[in-house]
């Protein structure tokens, strides 16, 4: 083997030595690029009418009638108080797609302006948050004992469908929580207020003419034919 000075290796670990460098700002810059690529254009704390609604009902009433809207569209109830909800429901769009919704709803008391009176005005918060799930599949191996050296692991042909959640994101769709509220309106009026609301008057039947008043019964003489021998 020829000698070489050792100047020689300084030199040539100089480009392996740049390459790591700039192999690691590559990636710190990749990184930082992903980092920025969120939108959180959304969270302009513009609008206060798509989760929110004013009711005039108490507390626990707001909350009753949002728990037996959600019962009547399928949803499981989760908990259930005097100023909580919360529940979910389960989707198949696809073959190996399973979503979950939660849905959750807040009913805190309106405050009150001097008076010293208890208000019956309630705000009712609403989110439903959405878990979409996907199936993995999950490759299996088996152990095979080999004397002294061990044990090996092999892979064999066979795997198991996992279910691993694949996306989280909060509804924002406003028809969606309109179609919400408007249901949960629906069921805080109840049969009560339908009974006690003022009923479309009907005009009267006219009165049916009176029957004309029976006389004696009237008989008839009956001719009756002799017997022919």
């Amino acid at each position: 083997m020829p000698f070489m000075h050792p100047n020689h290796f300084r030199f040539l670990r100089a480009p392996a030595l740049w390459l790591g460098l700039s192999s690691a700002l590559l990636l710190a810059g990749c990184g930082s690029t992903g980092s920025r690529g969120v939108n959180y254009e959304p969270e302009a704390f513009g609008s206060t009418t798509t989760h929110t609604r004013d009711y005039q009902a108490t507390e626990a009433e707001t909350c009753e009638a949002a728990r037996r809207a959600l019962l009547s569209q399928g949803y499981m109830i989760t908990a259930a108080n005097a100023d909580l909800v919360t529940g979910r429901k389960s989707f198949q769009p696809a073959a190996e797609v399973h979503v979950e919704v939660e849905f959750r709803v807040v009913c805190a008391r309106e405050s009150t302006r001097g008076g010293g009176k208890a208000s019956k005005n309630t705000v009712a918060f609403a989110t439903a948050l959405q878990d979409r799930y996907g199936i993995k599949k999950v490759n299996n191996s088996a152990s095979l004992g080999v004397g002294a050296i061990g044990s090996l692991s092999l892979p064999f042909a066979g795997s198991d469908d996992a279910m691993v959640k694949v996306a989280s994101q909060t509804l924002t769709d406003e028809r969606f929580y309109d179609r919400f509220f408007a249901l949960l309106d629906r069921f805080l009026e109840g049969p009560e207020d339908e009974a006690d609301a003022p009923q479309e008057e009907k005009p009267e039947k006219p009165a049916a003419a009176p029957l004309p008043a029976e006389g004696p019964a009237t008989t008839y003489p009956v001719n009756s034919s002799p017997n022919r021998g």
